[in-house]
Formats: C-alpha cells, structure tokens, sequence
C-alpha cells in the first residue's frame, strides 16, 4: 500500500514537473513571439538602454543629444544617446548597451564608426528588428578624459541628461573669441576653395558631361553657398551643413536656396550655377565687410 502510494506521488511529481517544463517552453515561445511581433517605442528604447547602463559603476553619465536636444523630436528623429565612461571601460560600455538593446529586440545590422574627428570617443549606430527604421541608435561612448564631449549648448543645444552621477560631467560654454578666430580661418579657407574649385563646374558643363557638372555644383558651388551663409546668419552652426537648416535660416533664404537645388536641364543648370555663384560671391563679400550675426 505505501509502495503503491510511493509511485502514485512519484509519478504526479514527474506529471507537475513535465506539466512545469511544457508551461515554460510555451511561456518562451510566447515571449519570442512577442518580442517578433512587437513594434518598440522610441521611450521603451531609451529607457531600456538608461536602465542597463546607470547601474554600471564605470558609466558616469547618460544624455540624448540631437534632436532631442533642439526639442525637435517627432515620429522621424533617430536616437542620438551618449554616456561617459572609464577610459579603460568603453569597450564593455558597447557591450552592455548591446545586451540591453538584445534584450527587447534582436539587433539587425550595426555599423561602427572607424575613426572620429575628436580624440577619446568611439561610436556605433544600431538598426533594431523590431522598432521603426527611424528609430537608428546612434550611441556614442566618450572616455571620462576626453577633452570635447559636444556639450556646448550654444552649438549643440540643451543636452537631455537622464543621469550625471555626482555632477561628474560638466557643460561647458562656447569661447567667443575662440570662436571669432575660428570663423575668420573658417571664411578664408572657404574664399579659397570658391577661388580654385568652383570653375570646376563650368569645366564639366563645357565638358557636355552633365552628370560631373551636377553633381559638383551640389558638392561644391552649393555646398559653400550654405557654409557662407550659416557663416553670415548662423555661425555657430557653420559645420552643420544642410542639418536644421528649415528651422536655423529665414524663410525667404529656404525658398531661394530650394529653387537652386532643384535642376531641370543642362540649360537650367548652367543658370542656376551662374545665380549660385553671383550669391555666393556676394556673401562673403558680405562677411567680410559686415562680419557675422552674433
């Protein structure tokens, strides 16, 4: 009898345990399926990849910059998110944001940055399959040592800190006269390469090779022209380029400059450059005798 009832209990001990193991694996299919079917918000993201890395020890500090930093997120913006770290620590740093980001979503494609114009800070984008195209995770690691963490308001806007561990990273301000001096070999170097270069344009339309000419009319002669006139009207975003440039510069510019980039023909390139390059002459001529807009 107690035999009996030995083997009646063992067996209803391996039934719940076997009953346990089958309630798991389709508790984990249910979550694989719903990871795969799941579309992360842009909040959910963030907030995954802040929770991992604040209770890190080595990370001192976490901000998006971007857009989020212009108060200009919509449905579009990517994730511009940044940390400061131990110097020694970086390469763990990208390997605990990977494990949060893995932990919500598988990571479809990633791409590092090989080389950076600023000492000390190293940088990766992530593509998430289960979050919008949009939604591009440019996480940037800087060593606690590096010199320029991009934080000057003025230039970059208002970093959105979500952690700054005992205030170890400071905001630093522009130098104006730093700036000044910059400016002013910013514009001569601009006046030369419009000196030399800009004919090759016309090169390409005496050429008959539209394709060259168009394409450097567009990385030359028009790329200037904006350089020159975030110089005049927009200096501390001179190395923008074409970032922000609907919001930073007056309407009526927007509208010329629109009209410039889009070409019809040969004949309507060959007018535009003219246009292009009369505009761009007369910019820096007004530079220099006017100087820029503080």
């Amino acid at each position: 009898m107690r035999g009996s009832n030995h083997i009646r209990c063992s067996e209803i001990i391996e039934l719940q345990a076997e009953s346990a193991k089958r309630v798991e694996k389709s508790q984990a299919r249910a979550d694989v399926l719903k990871m795969k079917r799941r579309n992360l918000s842009r909040e959910e993201i963030v907030r995954e990849l802040v929770k991992a890395l604040e209770q890190l020890d080595y990370v001192y500090a976490c901000w998006e910059s971007g857009a989020a930093a212009f108060n200009r997120v919509d449905e579009w913006s990517d994730i511009d998110l940044n940390v400061v770290v131990e110097d020694e620590r970086v390469a763990e740093t990208f390997s605990a944001a990977e494990a949060a980001l893995k932990s919500v979503s598988p990571i479809a494609q990633k791409l590092e940055v090989p080389q950076l114009p600023w000492p000390g800070v190293s940088q990766a984008f992530y593509k998430l399959r289960n979050a919008s195209d949009y939604f591009l995770i440019d996480f940037a690691v800087f060593k606690l040592n590096s010199p320029d963490k991009l934080l000057e308001p003025e230039i970059h806007g208002n970093a959105v800190f979500h952690f700054n561990k005992s205030g170890k990273v400071k905001i630093p301000h522009v130098d104006r006269c730093e700036l000044r001096s910059k400016l002013r070999k910013r514009l001569e170097r601009l006046k030369t390469r419009f000196e030399l270069f800009n004919v090759f344009v016309q090169k390409e339309i005496h050429r008959g090779n539209f394709l060259e000419a168009i394409d450097l009319y567009h990385n030359l002669t028009l790329a200037m022209l904006v350089e020159a006139l975030r110089i005049k009207d927009n200096p501390l975003h001179c190395e923008f380029r074409m970032h922000y440039v609907h919001s930073e510069l007056a309407s009526e510019v927007i509208e010329r400059l629109s009209l410039l980039y889009f070409v019809k023909d040969q004949r309507d390139l060959q007018r535009k450059y003219r246009e292009a390059t009369k505009w761009l002459a007369e910019t820096i001529v007004e530079i220099e005798r006017d100087g820029y807009r503080n």
